[in-house]
């Protein structure tokens, strides 16, 4: 369930794409500085959306670097690196190692099970480190697992867990700011598990495997069932983010939840739309 919380770039002036650009570097250069190279293959925009939202949320002090990567070999480009950056990294190594533990029991596939063992090591850090965030975590992401292999389709419940899960990954510190941020990242992460069930439908049909929309599939009104669900979710997402007092750079972070978020969608109904005809 990654990649979708992605801005959307032709909407963004070069400037402000640069400005996130530095938040996804710096996030990337945190990565290999704490856990090595093996973990910046868990690199990902959604988490990029996290360092940047908490960084301008708490002002914390961070740090530019202008430098060549080896990505980036042939021209230097901004890395910023904070406490907030960091903590990114940390629900990046998190979400990833529950990833690779969910693709390994429903497909089996060995590199999987390699890569969850490469980033043990520092999962089981952060776990000391948030005990109770990873407690929360885990228990929902086996309760979706359990549902799934019940086939149980009640689709509010299964994409609670996930808003579950995001809500505790959104929520940086015990302050005045922790339900705001815990509901925008609840309803962000049920968001999340409706599209990318929806952007999966196909697929699980053909695999056989669970899919909540597999019963509503036929529908004629499908498309527009699942675009009112989505877009109830991400209203009640960004209805909190809104009373979040950020002000820098804010535009950036809308153009993400009110833009950049439909961007698999659109692709999704454009291709169904196509290959319907």
């Amino acid at each position: 369930m990654f990649g979708y919380i992605v801005v959307n770039k032709p909407e963004l002036k070069f400037k402000e794409f640069d400005i996130y650009q530095s938040y996804y570097c710096g996030l990337c250069q945190t990565l290999r500085n704490q856990y090595g190279l093996k973990a910046q293959v868990s690199l990902n925009f959604d988490m990029t959306f996290l360092a940047m939202l908490l960084s301008l949320l708490y002002d914390v002090p961070t740090k530019k670097v202008h430098e060549r990567c080896v990505i980036h070999p042939m021209k230097k480009h901004d890395k910023l690196l904070n406490d907030c950056i960091d903590y990114a990294a940390k629900m990046t190594i998190v979400l990833a190692y529950y990833k690779c533990q969910d693709d390994w029991m429903d497909e089996r596939k060995p590199v999987k099970q390699i890569y969850k063992k490469m980033i043990s090591s520092p999962y089981l850090k952060i776990k000391e480190e948030y005990p109770k965030k990873i407690k929360v975590i885990e228990e929902n992401l086996q309760k979706i697992n359990a549902y799934e292999k019940e086939n149980y389709d009640h689709i509010d419940d299964l994409a609670g867990c996930f808003g579950r899960v995001m809500g505790e990954i959104c929520t940086y510190q015990d302050d005045i700011f922790y339900d705001d941020l815990y509901e925008m990242g609840f309803y962000l992460g049920k968001f999340i598990y409706l599209l990318d069930a929806y952007d999966d439908i196909e697929e699980d049909i053909k695999k056989k495997t669970f899919n909540p929309f597999i019963k509503d599939y036929q529908q004629p009104d499908f498309d527009e069932r699942c675009h009112a669900l989505l877009e109830m979710m991400i209203a009640r997402s960004a209805n909190a983010f809104e009373c979040l007092p950020i002000t820098e750079n804010v535009e950036i972070l809308r153009n993400i939840l009110y833009s950049g978020v439909w961007s698999k969608y659109e692709l999704r109904k454009m291709k169904r739309s196509e290959d319907k005809k």
